[in-house]
């Protein structure tokens, strides 16, 4: 098997979103938001099934309006995993949301009022048992702040977390997790870095606003990954410019990459060379789509070549390594069988059933 260690966790509080359990312990869960109306209550379930159905552990819906909370009850109805209502400025927002069922409630508490609203909000949120994030932007930090620093900074993003940090704690609540978002990945990766040594709140991690799905994914896995590797982060949220389920796989996809989770295929191949003797490109594309809904963590290498396809196709679960027109099966780092190149697809998706035990 390939070498693999995995980051130790920093030591967080922990809370709980419905089923999911955020900090402590829990696995790093990955998480999406709706880009529906909330008001349209059965555009907006039929979006979370597709996450649902992509791994979407939590997902958030906007709600900036009573039309939006009065659809609350029936997307609560139709859905599994928890919901987060995603509140601005409007303190009765969110007790709307917390009286509906939410499963957690994201503002900002210095945003929504003073104090007495706080402790509305705060009080709501205890009787439902319910945490509440607070999402500092780089984007939206406090005027004073950007006056102070002239710009957003590690400092100024950590300032503006412990301010709404402290608004909560002296209304009594600590049921809170906290996320100091950036589209800029190196002030994300420095702000929560600076953060985590100053509290012990779980951390949600995401680079906002980080663009499409090439650009965005990108950014998000090298933010992410900085602060995953450290044992920085609690619950991720991939943004991109792109419809939410890819929010799901590259989140997915960060987490395996680390050895953080390990769900569904981890995929080695090859990079472009003149050494291939298949057409690597095509078996890999089809490999992916056969096996896209494997929840079962396997390694499958499929290499090209003579040169690093025995070692590497040995090293992995289930192994191809190829030459001209033909390759060998691998599993656990003993042959199989030769298979031809056209049938090279239906023997590595008859290993995988194999190997899970069922047909995929």
């Amino acid at each position: 098997m390939h070498y693999s260690t995995r980051p130790e966790r920093r030591k967080t509080r922990q809370v709980k979103v419905g089923k999911i359990a955020i900090g402590g312990d829990a696995p790093v869960s990955v998480q999406s938001m709706t880009t529906t109306n909330t008001w349209d209550a059965q555009a907006t379930l039929a979006q979370i099934h597709e996450l649902e159905q992509a791994g979407c552990e939590i997902v958030r819906c906007t709600v900036p309006t009573e039309k939006d909370a009065a659809a609350l009850p029936e997307i609560l109805a139709g859905t599994k995993i928890p919901v987060v209502a995603d509140i601005h400025f409007d303190y009765r927002m969110a007790i709307k949301a917390a009286e509906a069922g939410v499963n957690k409630l994201r503002l900002n508490p210095g945003n929504i009022g003073g104090e007495k609203k706080v402790q509305m909000v705060v009080d709501c949120a205890k009787a439902h048992k319910l945490p509440i994030r607070i999402g500092v932007n780089a984007g939206s930090l406090e005027k004073e702040l950007l006056e102070k620093y002239l710009r957003p900074t590690p400092e100024a993003m950590y300032e503006s977390g412990m301010r709404h940090i402290k608004i909560l704690e002296e209304a009594g609540f600590y049921d809170i997790v906290i996320s100091l978002k950036a589209s800029d990945p190196k002030l994300m990766i420095d702000s929560y870095s600076l953060l985590a040594t100053r509290c012990d709140y779980p951390f949600h991690l995401g680079v906002t606003e980080a663009g499409t799905k090439f650009t965005g994914t990108i950014k998000n896995a090298i933010g992410m990954g900085a602060l995953l590797e450290k044992g920085i982060g609690d619950t991720i949220r991939v943004s991109l410019t792109a419809e939410p389920v890819e929010e799901v796989k590259a989140g997915f996809e960060i987490l395996k990459a680390l050895r953080i989770r390990e769900k569904g295929i981890n995929l080695i191949a090859c990079p472009t060379c003149g050494r291939l003797e298949i057409d690597l490109f095509k078996l890999c594309d089809q490999v992916e789509a056969r096996l896209k809904n494997v929840e079962e963590p396997i390694e499958i290498a499929i290499m090209g070549c003579v040169v690093n396809g025995p070692g590497e196709a040995q090293a992995a679960k289930i192994g191809l390594a190829a030459g001209r027109g033909q390759g060998v099966l691998y599993l656990n780092g003993e042959v199989v069988k030769k298979v031809k190149e056209e049938d090279m697809l239906k023997a590595l998706v008859e290993q995988v059933e194999q190997v899970v035990g069922h047909p995929v």
